[in-house]
């Protein structure tokens, strides 16, 4: 089997085992990502979750001992819910991002990499290979637009023809030379609907995100999240889909056909307050099989303070109260003193005077004592 055949086996093959598009690219690297990542550096636009080395992000080479090719792949998740259930006075929910619907998909990606790789090997014994999903070096974005898989939009997404932007990415470096298909054009055009409706613009502009100002990255800090973006988060648990569900290219792409994404609905919109006294244990029994859980109970309980805040649930005000006291994590504390406040409640102003009386730690009672200036 020559290059050309086998090239058009994998392609065949990806089909058959849930890829929903497949490219490939070289494996040369990639100048002009280098430029913007540096520049991302300086700025202070970077979340610190990426790779720090820059030649590992854009050098497949020093990945892959004599790699010549990347092909990538996409897998599309849905954009709508089913039977979504309704939140309620006393009965609030919160809501995962669509990218944390159903199994997590680094498990599902590495999964198909895994069979590409394994039926790459069954042609070619000798071939090198070594797949990624989002926690890899390289950018999956950057490898994604280069093969052809959709084009680099204003909300840092890639967008496909097929499936908007709701698509997960993943690649697979290789030695064999594969033919490269040919990158989409950027057909976003002149439209800014992404960069205006950013709830704390941190779309700066077409392409370039101040991920320390992303909603989606906010939520999945261990730290206490900065005053000012606390009522931008809404009911957000975990992530934010703003700058993909306002995008014209968007429209009426549901994205059903993959099994493994199907949101359970309790799950993708949990009720608030019972995640409050999840233990580390519960959280992981009943969360730990979606991407949106790999920071642990921590951020998630805090956001899900913030959300009770957003719809000032009074329901909760004595479960808070009762945190406030005893639990151990400032970050949670102060958190409840800020959502104390929000909420309004006598109850709620006379629990944070007691507890001042009694906090030691000084940015716990730096929110404590702001709570009660505002009041």
């Amino acid at each position: 089997m020559n290059t050309v055949q086998l090239q058009q086996a994998v392609r065949a093959y990806a089909a058959t085992i849930g890829i929903d598009k497949i490219g490939f690219t070289t494996a040369a690297p990639f100048r002009e990502l280098k430029n913007r990542l540096k520049r991302q550096q300086e700025l202070g636009y970077q979340s610190g979750f990426e790779e720090k080395d820059l030649d590992k992000r854009t050098e497949p080479a020093l990945l892959l001992d004599q790699a010549e090719s990347i092909i990538a792949i996409a897998v599309a998740y849905p954009s709508k819910m089913e039977d979504s259930p309704k939140g309620k006075k006393g009965e609030r929910r919160g809501i995962f991002c669509r990218a944390s619907w159903g199994m997590d998909y680094h498990t599902v990606l590495r999964e198909k990499l895994g069979l590409l790789e394994q039926f790459i090997l069954e042609q070619i014994p000798t071939a090198r290979v070594r797949s990624m999903v989002d926690t890899g070096e390289l950018s999956d974005r950057a490898i994604a637009e280069r093969a052809g898989i959709g084009w680099s939009a204003k909300n840092c997404s890639i967008i496909t023809p097929e499936f908007g932007s709701y698509v997960y990415l993943g690649e697979m470096i290789t030695n064999i030379p594969f033919v490269p298909d040919v990158p989409m054009e950027d057909e976003c055009g002149d439209c800014t609907l992404c960069i205006d409706a950013c709830p704390t613009g941190a779309l700066i502009q077409g392409g370039q995100l101040n991920a320390q100002r992303c909603i989606a990255f906010l939520t999945q800090t261990k730290t206490p999240i900065p005053e000012e973006f606390r009522a931008e988060i809404g009911n957000r648990v975990y992530g934010c889909d703003t700058c993909q569900t306002i995008c014209p290219k968007n429209k009426k792409k549901h994205n059903l056909h993959q099994q493994a994404f199907q949101p359970e609905p309790e799950l993708a919109k949990p009720l608030l307050q019972p995640m409050l006294t999840l233990s580390n244990r519960e959280f992981k029994e009943k969360f730990g099989h979606i991407s949106g859980s790999w920071r642990g109970k921590n951020p998630i309980q805090r956001n899900a303070i913030i959300a009770l805040a957003h719809f000032k649930d009074e329901a909760a005000v004595p479960e808070l109260i009762a945190m406030l006291d005893k639990d151990p994590r400032p970050v949670i504390r102060g958190t409840i003193a800020w959502a104390l406040g929000q909420i309004g409640t006598e109850e709620g102003y006379n629990a944070i005077k007691e507890a001042l009386l009694k906090e030691e730690d000084l940015e716990v009672r730096a929110e404590l004592e702001a709570t009660l200036k505002r009041v």
